[in-house]
């Protein structure tokens, strides 16, 4: 109030402000008091609208935050003071190769828009840290891979591999080895079995034998029944094996099929 006082006074000690309070009536005196009230206004609307308010506004800008993934608390501390961000540490993990003090993640994620006086919370590295590597032998991948991550460590590849002793898709051992010691978030690799190999058996003699008997001949052997074709045939009994897809004597793998073709009598 004081200023726009001070405004209105300056304005009427000033040549043109004389010069308007010359008039003599008091209708003309208030016209001249009320330009000047007018032309203060527009004098401070002016000052408020081209200097005070582009500051109010450029001071809510948002501007995009930095990316602070990998550097230390130090190297972060002045990149984020100078966009005037607050750091919070929301927690700290062990890393094979990052050194205490690294930043692991943040959240927001660098580049995310933002404004001044945000907070950014941030995933600290605790160094590494040996670990003992657990024993996996006859677990399933699953039950493995659980006993990793409960000592911090991370399953690597998976090979396979026959085992005669091992079950089907159990661990057969890891590499390296269990009890070995190791840095905390190293990859483990596993052996896993494909259960007993395979063996071979001799293609038996099928044609001319029913149908019935068939079957249970290559389930004896370990070989399965494939497709069959029925084809009319009167010399035969209906169901009467006629073909056999691999001859008798061959060797095949157990588990392999066998298509046959039999006689029908329509």
């Amino acid at each position: 109030m004081n200023v726009f006082k001070r405004l209105i006074s300056a304005v009427q000690s000033s040549a043109l402000g004389k010069r308007l309070a010359a008039p003599k009536s008091l209708r003309e005196k208030y016209l001249v008091r009320t330009g000047v009230i007018l032309a203060v206004g527009l004098f401070l609307y002016i000052i408020l609208n081209d200097l005070v308010m582009p500051i109010i506004t450029r001071h809510g800008q948002e501007f995009p935050l930095p990316n602070i993934v990998g550097m230390t608390l130090d190297q972060a501390a002045p990149v984020l003071k100078e966009a005037d961000i607050v750091l919070e540490v929301m927690s700290q993990q062990y890393h094979p190769d990052k050194p205490t003090g690294t930043i692991l993640s943040q959240l927001p994620t660098g580049g995310t828009m933002v404004k001044s006086g945000r907070a950014i919370k941030v995933v600290t590295s605790l160094g590494t840290k040996d670990v003992i590597v657990p024993g996996v032998s006859f677990c399933s991948i699953r039950q493995a891979e659980g006993k990793l991550d409960a000592v911090g460590l991370r399953l690597g590849s998976i090979k396979w591999e026959y085992s005669d002793s091992v079950p089907q898709k159990a661990v057969i051992f890891s590499f390296p080895e269990s009890l070995t010691v190791v840095p905390y978030g190293s990859p483990i690799n596993f052996m896993v079995s494909r259960g007993p190999r395979p063996t071979t058996v001799t293609v038996p003699r099928l044609v001319g034998k029913s149908l019935d008997e068939a079957m249970k001949i290559l389930d004896e052997k370990g070989l399965l029944l494939g497709e069959v074709k029925r084809v009319v045939d009167e010399r035969y009994l209906p169901e009467t094996v006629l073909e056999q897809s691999q001859e008798a004597g061959t060797e095949l793998m157990t588990g392999e099929a066998i298509d046959l073709v039999v006689s029908s009598t329509d």
